[in-house]
């Protein structure tokens, strides 16, 4: 995104546009690079023919790389025992996603599976802005009780954004933003996440039809369309703090996600 453009907020309403304005030319003083609504030079586009097995769904147009299985270990956690499975970019070695599994993958019926998207913020920092790290560890305490099932952990930090662009919107949002509003002032959509590479690892894994463990409906959409079919939406139980309340009623109102409150 150039400066011109991010300059046309603060000409619209002067104070408070030009406040946004010094926070997109953070650090560099170029504004926000890197948005993932661009191509790379190393991305490549993939069409069905590249998949393993012989799925009739089209991939065509899809910017990611295919994955490869790299190793699995062990993974005991307060949460139960599971084992952990490392995925890698073809593409780039350093573009990793983790599954954390357990129990029989390949049983008759549908598999409870989560896939998660990466927060930092949330998951590492136990931060109070978001819902992210209640629903990783409700997620991982119900696998546990099923006895079996699978959590995708994806490298999509900020519904898309990355990590540095997060820390940008939430400084937005602490001027009065919400989180879809931040975002779009940053020059992207409300949400980029991608379920291609989760449909792929769940195929690599045998796992075509899941019970999925989301409050999202537009995942829901996102993976189906890549051939994995969902049976049953499983809620994901969270409740609302005097932190995140704001965060989960945008949620709820402005991207469709369902909560009881």
């Amino acid at each position: 995104m150039k400066e011109k453009k991010l300059l046309i907020f603060s000409s619209s309403e002067a104070k408070g546009r030009e406040e946004e304005r010094k926070i997109l030319t953070a650090f560099d003083g170029k504004g926000i690079t890197g948005s993932p609504q661009k191509r790379s030079k190393n991305e490549k586009t993939f069409d069905s023919n590249t998949l393993p097995g012989n799925s009739s769904v089209d991939y065509t147009g899809c910017k990611q790389s295919p994955v490869r299985q790299v190793v699995e270990v062990d993974l005991p956690t307060k949460f139960g025992h599971f084992r952990l499975i490392l995925y890698e970019s073809a593409a780039d070695t350093k573009d990793c996603q983790l599954v954390i599994v357990k129990g029989d993958l390949n049983r008759k019926d549908p598999l409870l599976v989560r896939i998660h998207s990466e927060c930092l913020t949330g998951d590492m920092f136990g931060s109070l802005r978001c819902d992210c790290g209640d629903q990783l560890f409700y997620a991982l305490k119900r696998i546990e009780q099923e006895g079996s099932g699978a959590l995708l952990y994806l490298r999509q930090e900020g519904r898309g954004i990355g990590l540095r662009n997060k820390l940008l919107a939430y400084k937005l949002q602490e001027k009065g933003k919400d989180t879809v509003e931040a975002n779009e002032a940053l020059g992207f959509k409300a949400d980029l996440r991608e379920y291609w590479v989760a449909a792929q690892i769940l195929k690599d894994l045998s796992i075509d039809r899941i019970r999925l463990m989301t409050n999202n409906p537009k995942k829901i959409e996102g993976i189906t369309k890549y051939g994995i079919e969902v049976v049953e939406r499983v809620p994901v139980i969270v409740h609302p703090t005097a932190m995140n309340e704001n965060y989960l009623k945008t949620k709820k109102k402005k991207l469709g996600h369902l909560f009881p409150f």
